[in-house]
């Protein structure tokens, strides 16, 4: 199985006319190709295209789907899907990225699951930008707090924050969500953080993302099609 070709150039191209009405540099925005629901077959056709960081929900699908697939080089495996605690240690010592991090308690689990002998576990605090009950995601004002707490445990580099706004044709509010969420990351940034990804955006909504300074997209249902149940 290989990636439908025509379905990763719209992708790309929608990225990059996003970038230029943005007046942004050429590829200063990431694809992260969310494979949760697809079959490895699937990972391997992107894999072949060019593709290296994929996005899963699960842990257990993640490891059974990164096993069958050890045979392809420069994988990156990002978790984006709600993390529960007694999944933390599987999740520090098999991704690569956890974009998830909602509160402290997973944050601590997975600084001190992650080995010494591995590079820090890369992170993304959550935020729920859109204020969804149900949502995963701390909420804006806790944000701060918790994106200083997660900066200085071991094992894990900060990264950036990662928010989901609420599916809606209305691009206004598209963007009134994703600009909480810069505004989060510049606040963070203003107070010596570090931070370098800001992830937001999927297939229906990318644009306003991009518009509203997203550096990396999550992009499934346009690259791969419905997921299978």
């Amino acid at each position: 199985m290989s990636l439908d070709e025509k379905a990763w150039q719209a992708v790309a191209a929608r990225i990059a006319e996003a970038a230029r009405r943005a007046e942004r540099a050429p590829g200063s925005v990431r694809l992260l190709a969310v494979s949760k629901g697809q079959p490895a077959a699937a990972v391997r056709g992107a894999h072949a295209a060019g593709q290296r960081a994929f996005g899963e929900n699960y842990v257990q699908e993640a490891v059974a789907k990164a096993d069958e697939l050890v045979d392809l080089p420069g994988l990156e495996w990002h978790l984006i899907g709600p993390l529960q605690s007694n999944k933390a240690r599987t999740a520090a010592e098999r991704f690569s990225w956890v974009q998830s991090v909602d509160r402290a308690k997973v944050a601590q689990r997975l600084s001190g699951a992650r080995d010494a002998g591995h590079p820090p576990l890369n992170v993304c605090v959550q935020v729920n930008i859109s204020a969804e009950r149900g949502k995963s995601g701390a909420a804006p004002e806790e944000t701060l707090a918790l994106v200083r707490s997660v900066a200085s445990l071991p094992g894990l580099k900060l990264r950036g924050l990662m928010g989901i706004a609420e599916e809606t044709d209305d691009v206004d509010r598209q963007r009134r969500q994703f600009r909480i969420l810069r505004e989060l990351f510049d606040a963070a940034r203003g107070q010596g953080l570090a931070l370098d990804t800001l992830s937001m955006g999927m297939s229906a909504d990318l644009e306003s993302a991009i518009a509203e300074g997203a550096t990396m997209v999550r992009v499934g249902t346009a690259l791969f099609g419905p997921r299978r149940k």
